[in-house]
């Protein structure tokens, strides 16, 4: 198939080099010139300006955004929307809030134009990794789009089978699912994102503990010269608290056991706010989620181990970078 990518960040530029390794061809557009031109060394196909890109699309156009939500993610759906006609259809696979994708899907029917939002987990390993997708919209759009969230999906790998599995349809096994209309899936995403803020401070928290055993506020006989590392590595094999965060934080580790490279500044991408509202909304208990976010309010006044351990975990899931480790190499 043929589409477009707006957007060619940490992620959109890596998903483009998944789809055009999947035999799609991608037209490619991005603030950046020099982002455009690097990928289209690649085989993508620049375009200069709004307008050469959506020239360059077929029929029906087909624009998949990867812009930081809000009003960037805003004024790109509104520019094409200018440019789109009936039967066109804009994906928006960055973090958007499910009531924004509900409040656009509406305004852009009225132009007959599809929308379609897509919850994308993958961060900067992605590429090689594939992308847990969680998608919302109208459902025949949706299926029309199939083969390009099948190429963008991590497929079944060599996972076991959840026992049962075999005997329920979907796609669920491949890395991506259809979860309903307009919103569902960026709304899916976000409770995604708020149960991540919860697990990352239990790692964070637990390890922080270990770090202390050694204080010297404790009695001597009850103190515990502990490596980190070596836990961290242990517990990915066969505990039942393994994940890919706690690859992750294996990784960062082994790099640096103190991680004296982070501050512990830890920032929110607005997900994790989004869940806690949303609870409010429905009357739902979420002390661990609640606490979650708040500590990294917190980390913003006062730095622990633990926040520095969360702010490794960010970096290396998503490449995000702290904004005071970046004053700090300025």
């Amino acid at each position: 198939m043929r589409l477009g990518m707006v957007g060619l960040g940490r992620m959109g530029a890596n998903m483009t080099r998944r789809l055009m390794r999947g035999g799609h061809e991608l037209v490619v557009s991005d603030l950046s010139l020099d982002n455009v031109k690097h990928i289209a060394g690649e085989g993508a196909i620049a375009s200069s300006s709004l307008d050469d890109f959506i020239s360059k699309l077929g029929k029906p156009r087909i624009a998949w955004l990867m812009v930081p939500a809000g009003g960037p993610t805003e004024q790109t759906v509104g520019a094409l929307a200018q440019r789109m006609q009936s039967g066109d259809i804009i994906i928006d696979g960055g973090n958007s809030c499910f009531k924004d994708d509900v409040r656009r899907s509406k305004q852009l029917k009225e132009k007959g134009i599809h929308y379609v939002d897509v919850g994308t987990s993958g961060g900067v390993w992605g590429l090689e990794r594939g992308y847990c997708m969680m998608i919302g919209g109208l459902k025949e759009i949706v299926r029309q789009l199939d083969p390009i969230f099948k190429t963008l999906a991590p497929g079944r790998g060599d996972i076991p089978r959840t026992p049962g599995r075999e005997k329920l349809p979907g796609t669920a096994e491949d890395g991506y699912i259809y979860c309903g209309p307009s919103g569902a899936g960026h709304f899916v995403k976000m409770v995604h994102n708020g149960i991540e803020y919860g697990m990352m401070q239990a790692y964070a928290e637990g390890f922080d503990i270990f770090r202390n055993a050694s204080s010297k506020e404790l009695p001597e006989d009850l103190r515990y010269d502990l490596n980190l590392a070596d836990i961290a590595e242990v517990w990915r094999r066969g505990s039942v608290v393994s994940s890919w965060l706690l690859d992750l934080t294996a990784i960062a580790l082994a790099e640096n056991p103190t991680l004296s490279e982070y501050t512990g500044y830890v920032q929110d991408s607005g997900e994790g706010r989004w869940t806690i509202q949303a609870a409010i909304d429905e009357a739902v208990p979420v002390d661990v989620l609640s606490a979650a976010l708040f500590t990294r309010f917190r980390s913003r006044q006062e730095h622990t181990f633990a926040e520095r351990m969360l702010s490794a975990m960010r970096q290396k899931f998503g490449g995000h970078v702290e904004p005071a480790a970046s004053k700090k190499t300025a």
